[in-house]
């Protein structure tokens, strides 16, 4: 079963790098084999935690690779990305998907997973197997003996961070809901209400669109067109690898909608549209790529939303925020939104662009070869832009975009590669909620092993 990963507390990664002794056989005969593995702890919540490890080629090339280790505290693992992972009492098996089985010498390869724990103690492994025969962290003889690992692995300690002093500390899980969708009453979706799964378009219809409170679960590729509207009071959710293929949802008007763990391609309008003061919307965890129009569009007096964890690639007109700078009268005041972790993979502009709203929180996020820009605040709006990642982004945030007006903008705690700092100016608004920042050099590895569909269990 697949957990979704959360942070009670703020944490940033806390690596410990485990140079494990013995050898490693790789696929050519008579090589002289040698790996090191690095085990990292990303985070650790109540009964849960996160774990990243990288293996490094130091011998031959491998053309498939299979990992193993075991946990010494009845650890357990949920879920992984990037590997298959399997569990046989405290001893765990990855082994490689068909993407990333050959490793050249000097290359890596790198995989996360999802575990629980006892809450007391999480040990790390201080052994590891590739392919049968322990790594060393250096090459030896096919066949050379091994050496026992010590019974005491390296200490850890996490490295510092400082949240910003406006930020309080967090009451809410890092990976949970976290944002303006906490406020005004907060945002439950179906809440408990009983689950209904749909596998094809005319029952996914009628079920977003049915009066009452409903927790609704897509199963497998619906193919379907136009704009289904999701009515309020609901939770949609999407079973492994559900996908929407061809058209959209609006939420217009209604409020308390949820909607998590969907991949969308090829939309004809909008992926997701917000409208007409819609509140309290919750959307994370999704991916996105192909559509026509926006990814998620927030507009027309809609507030109290958060943009979580979601994945968008393959796609030029990403996330708009406010319609038109005509519509101020209905707008000041409103589109009131978070966006934090989003992975904004290669696409093109409005990551997001944003009109009216103030404060506008776009926290955490990585950026990485956006051709046109990152973030644009225009039109009176007040945007935070803090913590984020930008990787090849020419253009990280400014203010005003083409015929809209500037509106203000205050960048704090980003961290920049082959990116220039961005336009700043004005003030924004205060941030009302409690949220925990992790560190901005730290995001990219954060939100590409957590963003999109298929990271979560829901």
């Amino acid at each position: 079963m697949r957990t979704p990963r959360r942070r009670t507390t703020l944490i940033a990664a806390t690596t410990v790098a485990l140079l494990a002794t013995g050898t490693l056989t790789a696929v050519a005969a008579h090589a002289a084999p040698g790996c090191a593995v690095s085990y990292t702890v990303g985070g650790q919540w109540q009964g849960g935690f996160t774990g990243n490890i990288t293996i490094s080629n130091l011998g031959d090339p491998l053309s498939g690779w299979s990992l193993r280790w075991s946990y010494s505290a009845g650890q357990t693992v949920s879920d992984a990305w990037n590997a298959t992972v399997s569990q046989s009492g405290s001893t765990v098996t990855a082994t490689n998907v068909g993407y990333n089985g050959s490793v050249p010498t000097g290359g890596s390869v790198s995989f996360g997973f999802n575990g629980t724990w006892n809450n007391s103690s999480n040990p790390v492994p201080t052994s590891f197997t590739v392919n049968g025969v322990t790594c060393t962290g250096s090459t030896a003889p096919t066949g050379a003996p091994t050496t026992p690992p010590s019974a005491t692995p390296p200490p850890t300690t996490p490295p510092p961070t400082t949240p910003p002093a406006t930020t309080p500390p967090p009451s809410v899980p890092q990976t949970g809901l976290v944002g303006w969708a906490t406020q005004n009453g907060g945002t439950t979706g179906g809440g408990s209400a009983g689950a209904t799964t749909v596998s094809t378009a005319s029952a996914l219809t009628s079920a977003l669109n049915a009066t009452g409170a409903a927790v609704i679960r897509v199963s497998g590729t619906i193919n379907c067109s136009g704009m289904l509207r999701v009515r309020s009071n609901k939770t949609v959710l999407g079973n492994a690898g559900a996908t929407i293929v061809g058209c959209g949802f609006t939420v217009n008007g209604d409020r308390n909608v949820i909607i998590r763990n969907l991949t969308f391609r090829n939309w004809s309008d909008d992926a997701i549209n917000v409208e007409s003061s819609a509140t309290n919307i919750w959307i994370d965890h999704n991916t996105f790529s192909n559509g026509y129009d926006g990814t998620v569009d927030i507009k027309r007096g809609s507030d109290f939303i958060t943009v979580s964890w979601n994945r968008v690639y393959s796609h030029d007109k990403t996330m708009l925020l406010g319609h038109s700078d005509d519509n101020g009268s209905q707008d000041i005041g409103h589109l009131r939104v978070t966006y934090h972790h989003n992975w904004y993979d290669g696409s093109k502009q409005r990551n997001p662009r944003v009109r009216f709203g103030n404060p506008v929180h776009v926290y955490n996020n990585y950026y990485y070869n956006n051709a046109g820009y990152g973030v644009a605040s225009t039109m009176s709006a007040g945007v935070l832009v803090e913590g984020n990642y930008f990787e090849n982004v020419k253009d990280t945030y400014h203010l005003g975009e083409a015929d809209s007006g500037p509106g203000s903008l205050v960048a704090r705690n980003n961290h920049f590669v082959n990116s220039p700092a961005g336009q700043t100016g004005g003030s924004v608004a205060g941030i009302p909620y409690q949220y925990t920042l992790d560190s901005a050099s730290s995001v990219k590895s954060i939100v590409t092993a957590g963003a999109g569909a298929g990271r979560i269990s829901v």
